[in-house]
């Protein structure tokens, strides 16, 4: 496959800069497939699983909220957060997953909490879906 220019950045900093040949990304609008030469593109992003593959190797990672942009053949993914699988703590999103659990099964939670919860709930899911691999 022919690589591009792959750039992805957090808050927290660069997490990657190189040569990708795939970029499989979650937007609020479901799953988009980048390869080289694909055509100028922004959208942002949902909760999932991102897919690269660099050097004909496939990494998965957690990937939550921010955007992605193809610009002139570049490709920047500017995600809120971003976890590559290998290093996500699956016990504390296990943690985060029965705690979400417990606010959305409490009758005396606020429309608020719940809706917060709700969002807590699909990050912890995305979370262990990545980790285990599924």
């Amino acid at each position: 496959m022919t690589p591009f220019h792959l750039k992805i950045v957090t808050p927290d900093g660069l997490i990657f800069d190189g040569q990708a040949e795939e970029l499989i990304v979650r937007t609020t609008g479901g799953d988009v497939g980048i390869l080289a030469r694909h055509m100028d593109y922004v959208a942002p992003l949902g909760m999932g699983r991102a897919v690269i593959v660099s050097g004909g190797q496939r990494r998965t990672a957690a990937c939550i909220g921010g955007m992605v942009s193809v610009c002139k053949g570049e490709v920047t993914l500017v995600p809120t957060t971003f976890e590559w699988a290998e290093k996500i703590d699956k016990e504390r999103a296990e943690a985060a997953y029965q705690k979400a659990e417990k606010v959305l099964h409490d009758e005396n939670a606020s429309d608020t909490e719940l809706r917060l919860a709700e969002a807590k709930l699909h990050r912890a899911l995305v979370r262990k879906s990545v980790a285990s691999g599924l």
